[in-house]
């Protein structure tokens, strides 16, 4: 799929990292919700709540995943999955563009 239809999209981005990560809020007709945004290349940590999929649309990026010693690089068209109440370290080697899905 290379584009959501029908859509409602939050107008306020979500910005952390002092701008390094930027992504918007999108509700689907079925109340499914979903993030769309990019990761500037960096070094980061993020928590989750949910648990979550990370679906790279471009870019690429090392993932370790808490309790994982071993970070596992992935790129465009790959995903990861995250559990809820967790967290994931990211390092961003080329600018990634992605699409977090959640539940």
């Amino acid at each position: 799929m290379s584009k959501f239809e029908n859509v409602s999209v939050s107008k306020k981005a979500n910005v952390y990292f002092d701008g390094k990560c930027v992504s918007y809020s999108l509700e689907l007709p079925d109340g499914t919700s979903k993030s769309v945004g990019v990761i500037q290349p960096s070094s980061l940590t993020f928590t989750t709540s949910a648990p979550e999929i990370m679906e790279l649309v471009a870019g690429e990026a090392k993932v370790t995943l808490a309790g994982d010693s071993t970070p596992i690089t992935y790129r465009a068209g790959e995903s990861f999955k995250v559990p809820g109440d967790s967290s994931f370290d990211i390092e961003v080697v080329d600018t990634m563009h992605y699409i977090c899905h959640y539940g």
